[in-house]
């Protein structure tokens, strides 16, 4: 008999139907412990998606639109151009990664507390905070023009502070209950806080003593009763950040010139911003005439300026 006829005979299937049925249990109980395996990973891919969502569900609530109204979420591209702009202006690159980690922090915590936002976008705003106290103005006395909910102020003041310094803040506001800008419509703002002088002075309370003891004026820098009221001091710090067209910001420009301590630190919010070119129209215009102030560069959407 050869050796296929052997292998097939009735005979030789019952000798080996004991290792075939031994050897299909094996392979059966690794097929299950596969499956089994399998549908464990599954099982943790799926927990692990769901704890992923938490997350980001927490996240979202602390820092991205459906808390606030609008993302404080930092991405690394915009975060380490803002380093590199504020250490330019600064000359110290370790300084500007940490105070505009500072500011970052003060942000997201003024925001948690406060009544209303912080007006811009992430990175201009700790832009401004982290660069202002760097540039080691002239003196302590800090002008806002244009404040919306006061945060902004009460931020700067504890940047400040965080330096040794003892910051004494004037505001001047019309506080109109929205956002004003010429040409924009007026809309409730997407924080849902009405804007005024009640929700500013509540803010600036979060800073402390120096935001209790803030001096606020109530009406436009272009009336002449405010700026007599204003210009009782010279301002080693002065943040214009009102009226956003070429006139507006020409205005107060040509303002801040008459009050500016010599080295204060102007700041021009929204400068470069194409929503309103008017910021960068009026500055240009300004620098190419006679002027105390050179221009020391930009971070994010804001120019910064130093007086003579």
């Amino acid at each position: 008999m050869n050796s296929r006829a052997l292998l097939t005979s009735s005979a030789s299937r019952r000798l080996l139907r004991p290792v075939a049925d031994l050897i299909d249990r094996r392979i059966d109980r690794r097929l299950r412990a596969a499956a089994a395996a399998d549908a464990a990973g599954r099982a943790e891919l799926r927990e692990a998606a769901e704890t992923v969502k938490r997350q980001q569900l927490t996240l979202d609530l602390l820092l991205g639109p459906s808390g606030r109204g609008l993302s404080r979420i930092v991405s690394p591209g915009p975060l380490n151009r803002l380093h590199s702009e504020v250490a330019e202006l600064a000359g110290d690159r370790d300084a500007a990664v940490r105070n505009v980690a500072t500011a970052y922090r003060l942000l997201v915590a003024l925001e948690s507390l406060g009544s209303g936002r912080i007006a811009g976008g992430t990175m201009n705003i700790c832009g401004k905070l982290g660069t202002i106290p760097l540039l080691d103005p002239p003196n302590d006395e800090i002008l806002e023009i244009g404040t919306l909910y006061g945060m902004f102020s009460a931020g700067l003041i504890r940047m400040m502070e965080r330096d040794g310094r003892r910051p004494g803040v004037t505001i001047v506001d019309p506080f109109a209950g929205v956002q004003l800008q010429p040409g924009a419509p007026r809309r409730a703002d997407p924080s849902g806080t009405p804007v005024d002088e009640h929700a500013v002075r509540a803010n600036l309370a979060l800073a402390g003593p120096a935001g209790a003891a803030a001096r606020i004026l109530r009406g436009f820098s272009s009336d002449p009763a405010i700026r007599a009221a204003v210009s009782d001091r010279a301002y080693g710090v002065i943040v214009i950040d009102g009226d956003h067209s070429a006139e507006g910001v020409a205005e107060d420009l040509a303002w801040a010139e008459e009050i500016a301590a010599p080295g204060a630190i102007v700041v021009l919010d929204d400068f470069g911003d194409p929503k309103w070119p008017g910021v960068e129209e009026a500055l240009d215009k300004h620098l190419a005439g006679d002027t105390r102030f050179t221009c020391l560069g930009r971070a994010a959407l804001s120019a910064f300026l130093r007086a003579s």
